[in-house]
């Protein structure tokens, strides 16, 4: 069974920061892929920044791209994703994502962030 465990969400005025944390773990067949996506109520989940494993390039959605920067630790299993100069419209519940060697998805639970003055 694979788990993944979220943390750092919360409530931050727009222009504020933010970091996102994941530690994967339990019976993962090598991860291919690890990053981060978001939804809010009546849209889909959309991408916001994924690390490949390989040494590849990250790949972040156009809307955060300048603000948002994905680290993995790869012997660890974790991603962290730090969110600068956050905005209202980055309000949504954040789920960590990800792609096995097998390009199975697994998901973790979410983590509500608001950007609210």
């Amino acid at each position: 069974q694979v788990q993944l465990a979220e943390s750092g969400g919360g409530l931050v005025h727009p222009g504020g920061s933010l970091t996102l944390s994941c530690v994967a773990s339990g019976s993962i067949f090598g991860i291919n892929d690890m990053g981060w996506y978001r939804q809010i109520p009546g849209k889909e989940r959309e991408l916001v920044a994924t690390r490949p494993s390989g040494g590849g390039r990250p790949n972040y959605a156009d809307s955060v791209k300048g603000r948002f920067n994905i680290f993995r630790d790869i012997p660890n299993k974790s991603a962290s994703l730090e969110m600068t100069n956050l905005k209202p419209e980055d309000t949504a519940v954040y789920f960590c994502n990800i792609v096995d060697s097998l390009g199975l998805h697994y998901w973790g639970q979410g983590t509500q962030v608001t950007v609210s003055s």
